[in-house]
């Protein structure tokens, strides 16, 4: 597709803002998806870029935690592994699906996501004592996998409620370790969509870029402040893009009606 000047550098500013946003409380794919979406790029195409972008910022991020001590990577080994494992069968099932149908239902998910973000409790900032083991939350992060690769928007959110409420983290050091785990999440998904010829190279790499700077910004106002106050303006942007998005009279929803 031909992208303009002006679009590109829109779809760019958007990657910096939900890599810092993703940083800080996970869900930046709420702003990146609809935002490719609104733009004309197919969906299985603007999960695929969308999914290179969150990759090499999600490990930009994860590189920050990681130094910073907030990162045991060999107590979820295992976890990431499975996350692996479900985020590739996501990704190809998405790959067997009528464009159509996505392109009606994304936005639905989307305001679903939107909605988690809004009602979601607060998590605690405190280390906590674990309520399972490995292996169940390795099968917990399994099946959050596959729903990564197959849609994305809001995973890192999810992980991250995931580690608090089960694997007894506190906010800052779930919020590092979701990152090991989206990182396994997001290459899964994106070696899958590169197979499968679904991904836009060279708007991929810039928003990448982009993502990856935004992330850097996240992690270290997280660290240092935590994310609070993140998710209002979070679930803010993704609503005004969805209504972009739904304001297409092309857009296959309507004519379910």
């Amino acid at each position: 597709m031909h992208l303009t000047p002006d679009i590109l550098a829109f779809l760019v500013t958007m990657a910096l803002l939900a890599g810092t946003v993703d940083a800080m409380a996970g869900g930046g794919g709420l702003i990146t998806l609809p935002a490719l979406m609104a733009m004309g790029v197919p969906p299985v195409s603007a999960i695929a870029t969308n999914k290179l972008a969150s990759a090499c910022g999600t490990g930009s991020a994860l590189f920050t935690y990681a130094r910073a001590g907030h990162v045991d990577f060999r107590r979820f080994a295992l976890p990431a592994a499975g996350a692996f494992v479900g985020a590739a069968a996501g990704a190809v099932t998405l790959q067997l699906i009528d464009s159509h149908f996505l392109a009606a239902f994304v936005p639905v998910l989307l305001i679903l996501m939107g909605l988690y973000f809004l009602l979601a409790p607060k998590m605690s900032e405190a280390d906590r004592h674990a309520r399972v083991g490995t292996k169940g939350l390795t099968l917990i992060v399994t099946g959050i996998g596959f729903y990564d690769g197959f849609f994305g928007p809001g995973t890192g959110s999810f992980l991250t409620t995931a580690l608090v409420a089960l694997a007894g983290l506190g906010l800052v050091r779930a919020i590092g370790n979701t990152k090991f785990l989206n990182l396994s999440t997001n290459l899964a998904g994106l070696l899958a969509m590169i197979a499968g010829g679904k991904l836009l190279w060279g708007l991929g790499i810039a928003m990448a870029l982009a993502n990856m700077a935004g992330n850097q910004i996240g992690a270290r106002l997280a660290i240092r402040f935590g994310g609070k106050g993140v998710r209002p303006l979070l679930v803010l942007l993704s609503a005004a893009l969805t209504v972009k998005l739904l304001a297409d009279p092309a857009n296959p929803i309507w004519g379910w009606f």
